[in-house]
């Protein structure tokens, strides 16, 4: 029989996991989803949609392994593949710091965007302070107070968005049909990966890994799905408030929105929600890259302590690249989306590990393996994310190589191949050769 757990740790279990919804809801969200929104109505709800889901089932996996072994992602991950641990490691790890450099980008021009909103100050000006000010939050180490406190300030932007969203003239019926039904406008392509990657984020499934320890599997699971789901929620009111933008999209035109449906406290909240999103991003995304490279490189090794060179040289490098970025983009927009993108182009990647690893019962114990029908989810997640993955690759190709152009209906057949591989492959290891292991 299932353990039934108290009203109070079910609470204390949502506010925990609350983090990875706040992980999720930055500038990449506020700018991928209303862009969305604006450009094509509803149509990309569905993304959304998939994604918060996808992020349920993904997480859940990769706190589960913790709670199981006692082990974090990457050290099962170097575990699993040990005689070529170092190389898969490597390659673990440069995907994942690559994804986090993308966010970093979008993140310190998204706070800065916010800034803008409120003050003239020079924006070179603007992104060196806070630089600076994430440096030394992270060299001591102490960041959790304010995140939390800009925390609660996006919290309440999110809360803002949800009641302008309330107000659409869309019926229930549209939205729930756009919610369920894909969709694939034209020139969406790029926004559809880039929704998936700013929700469904690849180091979020190390962070939920590095976290676990020491709650039980249903504190986690409720946790979990509570908290994911009101983070997916407010990314679908930011749709839903884009969708209603009738100027051409842009920061100062949503502001102005929050502006018309709440009053100036509306405007106002929506840039220093902005801002605190991108400044608290801009801590987290360094530091998920080093917590990354410790739980793959670092087991007992004090070099990677919190305190550690190695630990610092990975966040250092990370915020490097933020501020270069900050300093020479000119149009922010596009660059956040494209960094969303650019991690929905990785997820398949992690997300393949994590399948990998919860169905090999020399990792964790048998009854904490997946069952079929977790496994015949999964495998249909990381079917879609490959699929929309290997399209945009395809597309940015095509973009950027006129040789490699081809038509749209080679290009699907291409990708489907390609993916049908993938799924192929997938079920193979995972049932074919799991059934094998307990038959011997």
């Amino acid at each position: 029989m299932a353990k039934v757990i108290s009203f109070s740790k079910g609470f204390r279990s949502i506010v925990f996991w609350s983090i990875i919804s706040a992980a999720f809801i930055g500038p990449g969200t506020v700018t991928t989803a209303s862009k969305a929104g604006a450009s094509f109505q509803l149509a990309l709800l569905w993304a959304l949609f998939f994604s918060t889901f996808a992020t349920i089932i993904l997480q859940e996996a990769a706190a589960r392994i913790t709670i199981a072994s006692g082990k974090s992602l990457g050290e099962i991950i170097a575990l699993k593949y040990q005689n070529s641990s170092s190389k898969l490691s490597w390659t673990v790890f440069l995907s994942i710091a690559f994804g986090c450099a993308a966010y970093q980008a979008g993140n310190m021009l998204g706070a800065i965007e916010g800034m803008k909103l409120m003050t003239d100050f020079s924006p070179k000006i603007l992104t060196v302070g806070l630089a600076i000010f994430a440096f030394a939050i992270l060299m001591l180490g102490n960041f959790r107070s304010i995140a939390n406190v800009l925390g609660m300030v996006v919290a309440l932007m999110g809360i803002a968005f949800i009641y302008v969203a309330f107000q659409t003239d869309f019926s229930f019926g549209e939205i729930l049909q756009s919610a369920v039904i894909p969709t694939f406008p034209e020139g969406s392509s790029l926004l559809i990966i880039g929704l998936v990657g700013t929700t469904i984020v690849p180091y979020n499934l190390f962070l939920a890994s590095g976290i676990t320890q020491g709650q039980s599997i249903s504190e986690m699971r409720v946790g979990i799905v509570i908290a994911v789901l009101i983070g997916g929620l407010i990314s679908m009111a930011i749709m839903l408030v884009g969708a209603q933008l009738t100027s051409e999209f842009s920061f100062g035109a949503l502001a102005e929105m929050m502006k018309i449906k709440m009053g100036n406290f509306g405007g106002s909240l929506f840039a220093f929600g902005l801002f605190a999103a991108g400044l608290t991003s801009s801590i987290t995304a360094p530091l998920a890259a080093a917590v990354t490279a410790k739980s793959l490189f670092g087991s007992g090794k004090k070099e990677w302590d919190v305190n550690g060179k190695n630990f610092k040289m990975v966040w250092g490098a990370i915020l490097l690249i933020g501020l270069i970025s900050g300093l020479t983009i000119g149009k922010p927009i596009p660059a956040i989306i494209a960094a969303q993108a650019i991690n929905g182009i990785l997820l398949p990647i992690v997300a393949i590990f994590l399948i990998l690893a919860v169905n090999d019962s020399s990792l964790i114990p048998k009854a904490y393996l997946n069952s079929n029908w977790s496994n015949l989810i999964m495998i249909l997640l990381v079917t879609v994310s490959c699929f929309l993955g290997i399209n945009n690759i395809f597309s940015a190709l095509g973009k950027t190589v006129e040789n490699l152009k081809m038509s749209s209906s080679l290009q699907f057949n291409l990708v489907t191949t390609l993916t049908l591989l993938i799924m192929c492959w997938l079920v193979f290891k995972i049932f074919i050769t799991k059934k094998r292991t307990f038959t011997n």
